[in-house]
């Protein structure tokens, strides 16, 4: 049995579909189509029913996907105890966030294509909470507070970030000098977020309320420049406005504490070496020692 047939079917699979799936894999239609159907003349049994939408798992195809994904999961860290040391191979494709992953990621993944010439890395930079699983991804880079689920997160180092606000929102609204003044302003969020500040030893968390919402950072950047409300966002990218005194922090005697830039991915018994790899380079350029936890997104 043909270990990229398996593959071919985990991701028609996952993908839900031919076409999806030939686009993850970089390979045409044609070819996906041709490696299905050799597998299912192998097996002898239909494993996907073709529709005008896409392709479902036959009950059959739900039993011998877990199956083929495990036996792709174990070939693979065969595979890897006969590369040469340090040798990486095959594609790694990675969810990174829009707003941090060009400017601080992309030069750490380059390293990393520039160091594994055999490597194929493909990013997707977005900064929706993509589906690892649906969408096929080995891992995503996410910074923040995660919230508890089923995937592997391993902290990579800390992200320090501020309230901020611009000197016409302050003379327009005042300037909150505690976490609960928050709540007569108005917030510039991603979504339903909520806010933590220290106070004293205390982790005070407020949830935010305001009328401008967007999933990118910069957007969020450009509505607290036109005084539109008050914003939390990473330090990186506030740094260069607040010392040309564009933005202004706010609530400085409750500082955030630190979120967290984490490698998320599957839950799997054996987690690929290309991940690991990825999450040590990640943790030499921001530095912390790391620690894995139960929790993503």
């Amino acid at each position: 049995m043909d270990i990229e047939e398996l593959r071919t079917f985990v991701e028609v699979a996952d993908a839900g579909g031919v076409s999806p799936a030939a686009r993850r894999l970089g390979v045409s239609k044609s070819l996906v189509s041709r490696q299905l159907a050799r597998l299912e003349a192998e097996l002898g049994v239909q494993l996907l029913a073709r529709t005008t939408r896409g392709a479902a798992l036959t009950e059959a195809g739900v039993t011998f996907r877990d199956h083929a994904e495990r036996a792709c999961a174990e070939i693979d860290a065969a595979r890897e105890l006969f590369l040469p040391d340090g040798e990486l191979r095959g594609r790694l494709r990675v969810a990174a966030p829009l707003t941090f992953g060009p400017t601080h990621l992309a030069p750490v993944l380059a390293d990393m294509a520039q160091r594994h010439p055999q490597l194929h890395i493909h990013t997707s930079y977005s900064d929706r909470f993509v589906d690892l699983i649906t969408e096929g991804f080995d891992c995503a880079i996410r910074i923040g507070y995660l919230q508890d689920s089923s995937l592997i997160a391993r902290h990579v180092g800390p992200i320090y970030g501020k309230l901020v606000a611009s000197p016409d929102y302050i003379k327009r609204h005042g300037l909150p000098e505690k976490p609960e003044e928050l709540s007569v302003h108005q917030a510039l969020m991603q979504g339903t977020e909520a806010w933590q500040f220290m106070d004293g030893e205390q982790i005070v968390t407020v949830r935010p309320q305001g009328r401008f919402k967007a999933d990118n950072g910069t957007a969020l950047i450009a509505a607290a420049l036109a005084g539109v409300g008050i914003a939390w966002l990473p330090d990186g990218l506030t740094d260069q406005y607040v010392a040309s005194g564009a933005l202004v922090p706010v609530m400085t005697r409750h500082p955030s504490p630190p979120a967290g830039l984490y490698v998320v991915r599957p839950p799997s018994q054996h987690p690929a070496r290309k991940v690991r790899v990825l999450t040590e380079l990640l943790i030499e350029c921001f530095g912390q020692a790391p620690h894995v936890t139960g929790s993503g997104r």
